[in-house]
């Protein structure tokens, strides 16, 4: 039996009038709600499935686009965004982590029965184990470069390091993947922001190509033969043995990024309201796993080069996503001149809620910390989600700059009467006047 539609907002506001407001640290009527316009803020594809069940929005067996292959991620689609009340959508880059198009939708079910669409050359193999295989561009002739384990619900990265000839390595080929973009995306970037930004929602362009170090991009998932660095504990070893080699990776990847960005401004103007610069992860449960200096010298020049352009020739917010306790380094991002910090992991060492807005709530925008991910929302009771999701909205949402998200994307297993009593606390006591 299904769920009743939760209720339309009673607001006039639009939902891109919420953003803004919430960016520029002011209350509006509600706190803002975001789900899916980011890799970081989504749903995995089977928690989507089970939620439009609940409310009615498909028939039983309709299948959910996987929209991010590598987390899993499912398609949000606009009866659901209109359903929540959400006020944020997202354009994306038009290839996957492994390199093939979202496009050419064919069948495929999860572990768990769940059926969903993936891209045409979404081609898995499994193994003798049972694990399912992901591969370059969806050829099966090369080696793997992902895994998802017999069982799970998303794919690690495979690493394929060929053996390190100091003498030989070359920082260009640890960015053989950065690319400039080509007229087919850019015209992309302008049809997708035209139809996102009709809906009177916050446009969030996730650009790609700005995360310096980022782990979840270093293996080169989408290469042929990733060639250079793509071991990450090498890479990691190298920050401090190899610092020349690493900056220089990141001077190169920084050039391309800024002539992408000005490409992509031109497509898509002031129809965007957010920009998503990196995801590369900088925290861990019990602290930062890099200390201030070393963020300072190695990543803080090419965070702020690229602010810095976004500042200068555009109106949009900078986005960065960090997951762990990352307390220790928010005086730094606000240094490199981010606007916005996701997820807001608020089980991690120090990352109290009422620290970080009291500290941090007039320069820097919370975009999640919502819900914990880990316990609460997976291992509460609804009533222990509810009254999470009832602090956070008035700790963080309290002058504004605050856009309500859970910790990072939700995860699969997530009991429904979990989810629901998620979106109606939101809808309940998100209400600011």
């Amino acid at each position: 039996m299904s769920l009743p539609l939760l209720p339309p907002y009673p607001f006039s506001m639009t939902s891109r009038e919420r953003v803004q407001l919430a960016l520029d640290h002011r209350e509006a009527d509600r706190v803002p709600l975001d789900l899916g316009s980011t890799g970081t803020t989504g749903m995995h594809a089977s928690a989507v499935y089970r939620l439009r069940q609940a409310l009615g929005l498909d028939r039983p067996g309709t299948p959910v686009k996987v929209i991010e292959p590598f987390q899993m991620l499912g398609e949000i689609g606009a009866d659901l965004l209109d359903s929540l009340g959400a006020d944020a959508v997202g354009i994306r880059p038009r290839t996957t982590r492994f390199g093939f198009p979202n496009d050419g939708w064919k069948e495929w079910r999860l572990f768990d029965g769940t059926p969903v669409l993936v891209p045409g050359l979404f081609n898995t193999v499994p193994d003798a184990n049972g694990d399912i295989l992901q591969y370059p561009g969806g050829d099966t002739t090369l080696s793997p470069s992902g895994r998802m384990p017999n069982g799970g619900f998303y794919f690690d990265l495979i690493i394929r390091q060929h053996p390190i000839e100091e003498a030989r390595l070359d920082p260009a080929d640890n960015v053989e993947e950065y690319r400039p973009l080509s007229p087919e995306t850019l015209a992309g970037f302008t049809s997708d922001a035209r139809e996102l930004s009709a809906t009177g929602r916050a446009v969030v362009l996730s650009l790609g190509g700005m995360s310096f170090g980022d782990v979840g991009q270093l293996p080169g998932p989408m290469l042929r033969d990733p060639r250079g660095i793509r071991d990450i504990e090498e890479w990691y070893v190298s920050t401090l043995t190899r610092r020349d080699y690493v900056i220089a990776v990141f001077e190169r990847q920084c050039a391309i990024a800024l002539a992408n960005l000005e490409r992509a401004h031109e497509a898509v103007g002031d129809l965007v309201s957010v920009l998503f610069v990196t995801g590369a992860d900088f925290g861990a449960q019990t602290g930062a796993f890099v200390s201030p200096d070393t963020y300072r010298a190695l990543h803080l020049p090419f965070h702020k080069a690229i602010n810095d352009w976004v500042h200068a020739h555009t109106r949009w917010r900078t986005f960065i996503h960090s997951c762990g306790s990352v307390i220790a380094l928010i005086p730094a991002f606000i240094e490199a001149g981010f606007d916005i910090l996701n997820p807001v992991q608020t089980s991690a060492a120090g990352m109290d809620p009422r620290t970080l807005k009291d500290r941090f709530g007039d320069r820097m925008v919370f975009w999640g910390g919502g819900v914990d991910t880990q316990r609460t929302l997976p291992f509460g009771t609804p009533e222990d989600v509810r009254r999470e999701v009832t602090e956070r909205l008035a700790v963080f949402g309290s002058g504004g700059g605050f856009v309500f998200n859970p910790v990072h994307n939700v995860q699969a297993g997530v009991p429904i009467e979990n989810l629901r009593a998620l979106y109606d606390t939101v809808r309940e006591r998100g209400r600011i006047r």
